[in-house]
């Protein structure tokens, strides 16, 4: 238990109970510093489920506003009088910047004017993300608005070494790496489900090839069919069934590309928990990611990961131990990969049991105890990037 208790504010344009890896993190990280004895006070978005819900010292809802082209994620407005008010009466001891919008710049013109302390989140990579999207010249503009951002901050915290070496390249300062860590109660092997299984058409010895995740075109799923396609030619003898869950703008779109594939959907909890371990190979074709929770999520359900070699892969997979992994944009390594994970069942028991392992050690409470780290040292050298012309926002 730390000593001194933490008024934290935590801001973010996501978080539970929606569904992706900031959500999730941000999640497990506010109910770890709680569980430390800290103050979290969370502002986000109000979700339309919300209308009548009120605010209160530890949660301010903001308006939302829907972000076009992309259902379900929404950015947030407030006003930046709102917050000085707020927390002019009720001031934070630091700030935990998740997102970069409208609701984030808020927050840290907020916190410069007050003289608060600011730590910064990178969790998505938008410059690429708006390559993805054909914005390749508004990804250079988003680039550069994201370095000046995190800037003035006192830390920026991203997922994976490999970002961290990226983001400095690009002019970032100050980045530090805060990994992310997996519940294994919820992701575990004993929730395989010898009925879900047989719902998707696979018998006890029959194989469950896997996706997680939004289902968008940033995450590269066009490489789904053709990688499992090849595993099928590759072993003729195997019932292998293609198991994706998830949901997205890319859905109706995939379902098309993939009629032989099962789609389940959006899945929460203990069935989230229910579908990983039900299955066997999990592919990861993304090459978008900061991190990417759902490698450490597979491996704690003890799945036997393929993916490019870069991210969370990269930290988490020993290839040939307790995963495969194949050179960022090499397609035909990273069917290779998948195929190698197939050809030896012994093999491929192994690299599962080695999985779980490697991901029972990945737990959140160290996570936690590494953030709340960042967050005292912050606010301990309030001076440096907060002082001087900060003033004037």
């Amino acid at each position: 238990m730390n000593q001194t208790s933490l008024h934290v504010a935590l801001i973010s344009e996501t978080f539970a109970p929606e569904i992706n890896g900031v959500a999730n993190t941000l999640l497990h990280l506010s109910e770890g510093l709680r569980q430390r004895g800290h103050c979290v006070e969370v502002v986000r978005p109000r979700r339309a489920d919300e209308r009548g819900a009120a605010n209160t010292e530890q949660l301010l809802l903001t308006r939302a506003w829907p972000v076009p082209g992309y259902p379900g994620l929404q950015i947030g407005l407030v006003s930046l009088h709102k917050l000085l008010r707020r927390w002019q009466r009720h001031r934070p001891d630091v700030l935990y910047i998740a997102t970069e919008g409208p609701l984030g710049l808020t927050a840290l013109r907020a916190a410069r004017r007050l003289q608060i302390p600011v730590i910064s989140g990178y969790h998505t990579d938008f410059p690429r993300y708006c390559a993805h999207y054909g914005f390749g010249l508004f990804g250079r503009l988003v680039g550069g608005y994201l370095r000046w951002f995190h800037n003035r901050a006192q830390r920026t915290l991203t997922p994976s070494a490999g970002q961290r070496i990226e983001l400095e390249r690009r002019g970032f300062t100050r980045v530090e790496v805060l990994l992310h860590g997996v519940d294994g109660r919820q992701f575990n092997p004993a929730r395989r489900c010898t009925e879900l299984r047989r719902s998707w058409g696979l018998g006890d010895d029959d194989l469950a090839v896997l996706h997680v995740g939004r289902l968008a075109p940033e995450k590269n799923l066009g490489l789904l069919g053709p990688c499992f396609r090849a595993l099928q030619a590759a072993h003729p003898q195997r019932q292998l069934r293609l198991v994706v869950v998830g949901d997205g703008p890319q859905r109706d779109e995939l379902q098309q590309a993939l009629p032989e594939a099962v789609f389940c959907g959006m899945q929460r909890a203990e069935q989230l928990g229910r579908h990983y371990a039900s299955g066997d190979l999990f592919l990861f074709p993304s090459l978008s990611e900061t991190f990417g929770n759902v490698v450490i999520e597979a491996q704690a359900s003890g799945l036997a990961v393929v993916a490019y070699d870069q991210a969370a892969a990269a930290q988490h997979i020993r290839h040939g131990h307790n995963g495969a992994v194949a050179s960022p944009g090499d397609e035909l390594g990273f069917c290779a990969a998948a195929n190698w994970l197939l050809e030896d069942a012994e093999a491929l028991r192994r690299v599962r049991l080695n999985a779980r392992q490697h991901a029972g050690q990945q737990g959140w409470p160290a996570i936690v105890q590494r953030f709340e780290a960042f967050l005292q040292a912050a606010c301990q050298h309030v001076s440096g990037p907060l002082a001087g012309p900060a003033q004037q926002s």
